[in-house]
């Protein structure tokens, strides 16, 4: 049961590293087009456009940035592939169907025992409901016999 919650464990941090690597993905993305120079790349092809030198970083500063950005894919990248790797190796779909058949099995009979546990306190509760009706039915028959009987009062 512990390991199994380990191997959650570990599942969740992969979920985690995954929905962090997302979120550099998306940022890288958003800040190479938001923070980059038009540029011509074909001679056939003009610059129709240009964006305020405020708009886009410097060459160095925009090479610069784009290195940090590679790195930090990267290290995420590979502390995915890490968590990926000390997870555990799928189970044998014969010895999984064994489990399940124990734990079938396992919770069939706590299912009788159930079943038994209710009917013993259904049978419980008629004999207190019995005792007590008998109870009373006495205790009603003495107070009527003690108001019929004479000098009594």
């Amino acid at each position: 049961m512990l390991q199994e919650l380990s191997h959650m464990d570990r599942i969740t941090q992969l979920q985690d590293e995954i929905q962090q690597l997302l979120m550099i993905m998306s940022n890288t993305i958003a800040y190479l087009t938001s923070r980059s120079n038009f540029v011509q790349v074909s001679p056939e092809i003009p610059i129709t456009k240009q964006r305020n030198p405020e708009k886009f970083d410097p060459p160095d500063v925009f090479e610069a940035n784009q290195k940090e950005l590679v790195t930090d894919l990267i290290v995420k990248a590979k502390q995915i592939e890490f968590l990926i790797n000390s997870l555990p190796e799928p189970e044998p779909e014969e010895e999984q169907a064994h489990r399940l058949q124990i734990l079938e099995d396992e919770m069939t009979q706590a299912n009788a025992e159930y079943i038994r546990a209710v009917n013993r306190a259904k049978d419980l509760h008629a004999q207190i409901s019995d005792v007590l009706k008998m109870m009373l039915d006495e205790t009603d028959t003495l107070t009527t016999e003690e108001e019929t009987k004479p000098g009594v009062g």
